[in-house]
């Protein structure tokens, strides 16, 4: 198909008013025609650390924003290294005159703003003519933008692809007489629209005299290009069809533009750059590629090859990529020394210039220019960090030399905790300043401990352990002490790193754990519930710990703190204890063993944090001969859910069957009483009768502090178990005044968790009007918080 057509010119102009400008000084600002765009620069000392350009035309100035830029044509940039600001204005730009793809005419606003803030408007003109011929197609890829222009009457015919045969058939079904363009995209449907709708997504189509261009920014604002790797390279492709019905003939011109997006690179020795050899989808399939000349150069101009070899440069080519090297510091690049953030840097900057010439199968030459800046990272003064570290030692030793004799290390900052040498010494931690071997050069060797607090450590679920340590070394140049800075980072690293493993063995009154010792163990702490589990937690609760070198083994009798219990009934019970291994900072539970053991029931009291108190007594030691399915409580309706020959289960909440309730000071009392229903002397039904001298008290008290949901939401919801008591009232007989006896009993519980039993009633003898509370010792006149 030939590539030949007419189309309107489509230029979306912002209109704004005019700026009155005043008189430019000389030297101020430079301009300089190149082969295909105009190059403009400002010295900053002139224009202030943020001037800007409008573009100025027939229809007033035009703000030339960093979007507005990659849209019309126009590069601005800052560059503090040359000390100016550049901006670079393709021929085709938006507002520029163009006689006859000859002569351009130019006009820009400059605007500066001095120190005081003041702004300055300055009028800038400058007229081109062309330098070079227009090659029948031009690609040129600019930092910010692609841009495409052809010569309208260039054609060629060779072969045809499955793409460009559906955007044929595409075009024949929607074409109108109105100019339209569909944008190809792999795998995507063609999609025609108007040219207002493309430039709304940033596409800019023009007509020249002779001339058609098309400019696109690069993705994302790109919405309708793709990215895709050639030869290992990145090449970003925008490929519109343009399409239009005149009569019964379809013309159709097949536009496509394709740029190298690599970045260059710093390999140690200077900076690398490379490209695809054969730039493929600039000919979109239609015909073959070939290319028949490479050219670099910097700042926007081609340079000889005696020039670039005299400089150092390299250019390699192959048939896959192209590369161009070019060393550290050489000529046409920018080295810049100097302190920022009371840091040394520094670091060389190139603006290369590569230009390259393909043919295709027709012998239609397509000239690509590209402008792409290169630069280093910032690097610091270069001296020696070797890391001497041994992991069997667990200690890192870190050797920082070549340092000169005018140089001395003054504070070292560790993971952020900042040390003078001395300091350092007193910390634990070793900094000695050691010669280097045959030189009159010198060096400090650090030593930290893993263990030590300014060590980062990182575990991971795989055991992976990590120590890290981030140095910045501060030293000073003498003899005016001139600060600047070495960073430096060092880790070791150990595998198969496990958080303790315990073994759990049920006994008939207790739960035994067992835990063998590992070298990191002490990463881990082993704690109850939120308690660390100490020797003083352990004698506070009754607990038996024995821990050395080899090994630690914890028997806790049941019905210590810390027990769960479930599934209680007059025979047997499940009561559970955990142990487990947390992080010491963040108290996140690591590993955890939760042992649970069938146990035989004498006697248990659960108040749990969801109101609910569980009780299984024997009646009758307050009334012997009683009958437990006789009993219910102060709500005769409530009855026991099991009973044997001496004892009852009751199970209700707290606030139902009667029970009372009391608010103190700092604990909130609830009790309920288990009467035992006599038999009368008639011959009557027995009649239920209430004797305090024959009633067993179930008592729960909860703190008052932990009961807030209960007022906030009329809802009991308790933090922690209540503590449980059972009063049992025996008759009087002979003996004078009562007496207090205690017996002790775990009471802490909720219902499926920690709940209080005890091991049994120990009854001393039955003393007149003596009363029995079973409560444990662990519960008596503790200090809140200690267990």
């Amino acid at each position: 198909m030939a590539f030949g057509c007419w189309v309107g010119v489509f230029v979306l102009l912002s209109v704004w008013p005019s700026v009155r400008c005043s008189d430019l000084p000389r030297g101020a600002i430079e301009t300089a025609c190149r082969d295909r765009y105009l190059l403009v620069t400002t010295q900053l000392s002139f224009a202030g650390n943020k001037p800007r350009f409008e573009a100025v035309d027939a229809d007033g100035v035009h703000p030339i924003t960093k979007q507005y830029g990659s849209e019309c044509g126009y590069m601005f940039s800052i560059l503090p290294l040359r000390g100016h600001a550049e901006l670079r204005a393709s021929y085709f730009s938006c507002h520029t005159d163009n006689q006859d793809d000859e002569v351009f005419t130019f006009s820009f606003n400059l605007i500066t703003i001095d120190a005081n803030g003041v702004e300055a408007t300055y009028s800038v003109t400058a007229t081109c003519s062309l330098p070079l011929p227009w090659s029948p197609r031009e690609v040129s890829c600019e930092e910010n933008y692609m841009e495409v222009s052809m010569r309208s009457d260039v054609s060629c015919l060779s072969g045809t692809t499955d793409a460009w045969t559906a955007a044929l058939a595409k075009a024949h079904s929607s074409a109108t007489s109105t100019w339209q363009v569909m944008f190809q995209q792999e795998g995507q449907q063609l999609i025609p629209m108007s040219f207002s709708e493309a430039r709304e997504l940033g596409y800019v189509f023009h007509l020249t005299r002779g001339r058609l261009v098309f400019r696109s920014p690069y993705t994302p604002r790109s919405v309708m290009g793709s990215v895709s790797m050639i030869n290992g390279s990145v090449v970003e492709v925008v490929h519109p069809i343009l399409l239009s019905r005149q009569r019964w003939v379809v013309m159709m011109v097949d536009w496509i533009v394709a740029c190298s997006t690599n970045e260059g690179m710093y390999d140690g020795a200077g900076l690398v750059w490379q490209t695809p050899t054969l730039l493929s989808p600039l000919v979109s399939g239609l015909s073959g590629l070939e290319s028949s000349k490479i050219s670099m150069g910097v700042d926007g101009q081609l340079l000889d090859e005696p020039i670039t070899a005299e400089r150092g440069y390299s250019l390699d080519i192959s048939d896959t990529t192209v590369q161009i090297s070019i060393p550290f510091n050489a000529a046409g690049g920018y080295r810049k020394s100097f302190v920022m953030d009371n840091m040394y840097h520094e670091f060389y900057v190139v603006h290369l210039y590569y230009e390259q010439i393909f043919l295709d199968d027709c012998g239609v030459e397509t000239r690509l220019r590209l402008h792409r800046p290169m630069n280093t990272p910032l690097l610091i003064q270069h001296l020696s960090i070797i890391n001497q570290t041994v992991l069997e030692d667990r200690v890192f030793t870190v050797y920082l030399g070549n340092l000169s004799y005018d140089v001395d290390l003054v504070v070292v900052k560790l993971n952020g905790h900042d040390f003078t040498i001395l300091e350092a010494n007193k910390s634990g931690l070793v900094i000695t300043m050691v010669p280097q071997p045959n030189s009159t050069l010198h060096a400090y060797i650090l030593r930290v401990p893993f263990e030590d607090a300014v060590v980062h450590k990182l575990y991971s679920p795989e055991g992976l352990l990590q120590f890290s340590l981030d140095i910045n070394y501060t030293l000073v140049i003498l003899p005016q002490e001139e600060p600047f800075y070495y960073l430096a980072s060092v880790v070791a690293q150990f595998n198969d790193v496990f958080p303790p493993v315990f073994k759990g063995v049920c006994n008939e009154k207790s739960i035994r754990f067992q835990m063998d010792h590992k070298p990191f163990d002490y990463l881990w702490e082993v704690g109850v519930g939120p308690y660390i589990l100490t020797t003083n937690l352990a004698a506070k609760r009754g607990y038996i710990m024995q821990n050395d070198s080899k090994s630690l083994n914890l028997e806790v009798p049941l019905f210590s703190v810390g027990y769960t219990y479930k599934d209680i009934n007059l025979k047997q019970f499940y009561g559970s204890f955990e142990i487990h291994s947390r992080l010491p900072k963040t108290l996140e539970v690591k590993s955890s063993l939760a042992k649970a053991c069938l146990f035989q029931t004498t006697e248990v009291i659960v108040c749990s944090t969801e109101g609910v108190v569980t009780v299984v007594t024997d009646v009758t030691l307050a009334i012997p001969g009683a009958e437990p399915n006789g009993t219910f409580l102060l709500d005769s309706t409530c009855r026991p859910q099991e009973t044997d020959d001496t004892r009852v289960l009751f199970s209700f909440g707290l606030h139902t069957c009667g029970t009372r309730v009391q608010v103190h000071h700092q604990h909130v009392t609830y009790e309920n009483d288990i009467n035992v229903e006599h038999k009368s002397q008639s011959v009557n039904a027995p009649v239920k009768s209430r004797d305090t001298a024959s009633v067993v008290t179930v008592r729960c008290v909860y703190p008052l502090s932990d009961l807030y949901k209960l007022f906030a939401y009329w809802r009991f919801e308790a933090d922690s178990p209540g503590v449980g008591t059972i009063l049992t009232r025996v008759p009087v007989k002979t003996l004078p005044p009562t007496t207090l006896t205690t017996t002790r009993r775990p009471l802490t519980s909720t219902t499926t968790s920690n709940t209080g039993l005890s091991p049994g009633r120990q009854m001393p003898g039955i003393n007149p009007r003596a009363k029995y509370v079973k409560v444990f010792s662990w519960q008596m006149n503790q200090p809140k918080g200690t267990t």
